[in-house]
């Protein structure tokens, strides 16, 4: 699956999200910035993100599927620390 086409699903299910994509489509990095991620567990925002793209990782489409998510202030403080 393509790159952009991950990052579609995502940002459609996640409005309000900034996606940034690594790797080939069968074995992409995403890094998912999204302010819907506030008060929510790191397991609760990759539910969230995985869930954006339906059994497409169940049934092979994508292989491997790395996922990074922050809050905007986390991938704020995340970036100056680089």
């Amino acid at each position: 699956m393509a790159e952009e086409s991950i990052k579609y699903l995502i940002e459609k299910g996640i409005p309000d999200s900034q996606v940034m994509m690594d790797g080939d489509g069968c074995n992409a990095a995403v890094v998912v910035v999204s302010s819907s991620f506030e008060g929510k567990s790191l397991l609760e925002q990759q539910r969230m993100v995985y869930a954006t793209l339906g059994n497409r990782i169940a049934d092979g489409t994508i292989h491997a599927l790395s996922i990074k998510s922050y809050t905007p202030s986390q991938w704020e403080a995340s970036q100056h620390h680089q």
